[in-house]
C-alpha cells in the first residue's frame, strides 16, 4: 500500500485489492477458490476401506473393530463454511519496509481471503491477538463484514504489554468453535512457547491454514554498519556491527534454525507453513498457496 495513512479507508483498500489482487487471482484460480479456502464437510456420505494416505482422523473405529479391517468415513462437502481469521497484531508485525511492513501484508491477505470466502456466501469472523485476545469479530457474510474486519485492522493499535501469545488465541478459538470450521492463522509465529499442542488440537477438529508473514531482513540482515537494534517483542535494545560477516552468519543461522523448528512443529500437527514475504507479489503468493493445498489434497493429505 502506498497511500498515506489518512487515506486508508476500508472501502478504498478493498477496492484496490479487488482491482489489483482479486481480479487477477480469480483469473488464475478460474473460480476454484473453494478448493483453496474451504473446509471439509461434516455430513457422512459413505464408508470404505482405508487406503494408504487417508486421514487417520476419518477412521471409523467402531466399524474397524467389528470387521477387523480399517474403514474411513467419506464426507459430503458443506455448501457453506464458517471461517475464522486469527490475526496477529503484535509489535513484531510492524517490522519491514516503511510502506509495506508485515502488518500491511497481514491486512491485505486477511481482506483478500475474507472477500473470496464472503463472495460465496460463507460467513467470516476474526479474532485479533497480541499478548492475549484483543478483539473478536463474530462471523457474518457479505462485503460489509469484510469492511468491518478491514476497519479494525486499519485502526492504529495501542501497544500491548508482554510478548505475543499465540496460545491464548488458539485456546480462545477452541472455546468458540462448536462445529467444524475453516481457521486461517496469519502471523509471523514469533510467540511465547506452549501453542504447539493447542494447534494440534485445533487441526484435529478443524481445517487450518497457517500463513506466515515474514520480511527477508529477518533472515539476512544487510551490512549497514553499527546500529542499535530493538526486539519488538521484548523491547530489549542491543548495539550490533552489521558489517561483521561472522555476526551476520550467526544471525542467519539462528533464523534458519527457528524457521526449521516452526516448519517441523506445524508438520507434527499435519499442517504446512505458507510464507508470504513483505516483497512478495500477493497474487503469486496466494496462487502458490492454492497450488500447494490442491496438490496436498490430490495426494490424500488432510488439510
Amino acid at each position: 500500500m502506498t497511500e498515506q495513512a489518512a487515506a486508508l479507508t476500508p472501502e478504498r483498500v478493498l477496492r484496490r485489492l479487488e482491482w489489483r489482487v482479486l481480479r487477477r487471482l480469480d483469473g488464475r484460480l478460474q473460480g476454484d477458490y473453494r478448493t483453496v479456502f474451504r473446509g471439509t464437510g461434516v455430513d457422512v456420505a459413505d464408508l470404505r476401506e482405508y487406503q494408504f494416505g487417508d486421514d487417520l482422523r476419518h477412521v471409523d473405529w467402531n466399524v474397524t473393530a467389528r470387521t477387523d479391517v480399517a474403514h474411513v468415513r467419506e464426507y459430503l462437502e458443506d455448501r457453506e463454511v464458517t471461517a475464522w481469521l486469527l490475526l496477529d497484531l503484535s509489535a513484531s508485525m510492524d517490522f519491514g519496509p516503511v510502506q509495506r511492513h508485515k502488518h500491511v501484508v497481514l491486512t491485505e491477505v486477511a481482506a483478500t481471503v475474507a472477500q473470496l470466502l464472503s463472495r460465496g456466501g460463507n460467513r467470516v469472523g476474526a479474532l485479533l491477538f497480541d499478548s492475549g485476545v484483543r478483539e473478536t469479530i463474530p462471523p457474518a457474510s457479505g462485503r460489509n463484514q469484510v469492511l468491518r474486519i478491514l476497519s479494525r485492522l486499519l485502526r492504529p493499535a495501542v501497544p500491548a504489554a508482554g510478548t505475543t501469545d499465540l496460545g491464548a488465541a488458539l485456546r480462545a478459538t477452541l472455546g468458540i468453535l462448536r462445529r467444524r470450521s475453516l481457521v486461517v492463522i496469519i502471523s509471523d509465529f514469533l510467540s511465547e512457547p506452549g501453542w504447539q499442542g493447542l494447534l494440534g488440537q485445533l487441526a484435529r477438529r478443524h481445517d487450518v491454514v497457517a500463513i506466515q508473514v515474514v520480511d527477508r531482513r529477518e533472515f539476512d540482515l544487510p551490512a549497514v554498519g553499527t546500529i542499535y537494534v530493538e526486539d519488538a517483542e521484548t523491547g530489549e535494545v542491543i548495539f550490533v556491527d552489521t558489517d561483521d560477516p561472522g555476526f551476520r552468519r550467526r544471525l542467519a543461522a539462528a533464523a534458519d534454525e527457528r524457521q526449521a523448528t516452526l516448519v517441523a512443529e506445524l508438520a507434527s500437527a499435519g499442517l504446512d507453513l505458507h510464507p508470504v514475504a513483505t516483497d512478495d507479489d500477493l497474487v503469486r503468493a496466494l496462487f502458490r498457496l492454492a497450488h500447494l493445498r490442491r496438490r496436498a489434497r490430490s495426494g490424500g493429505r488432510r488439510w
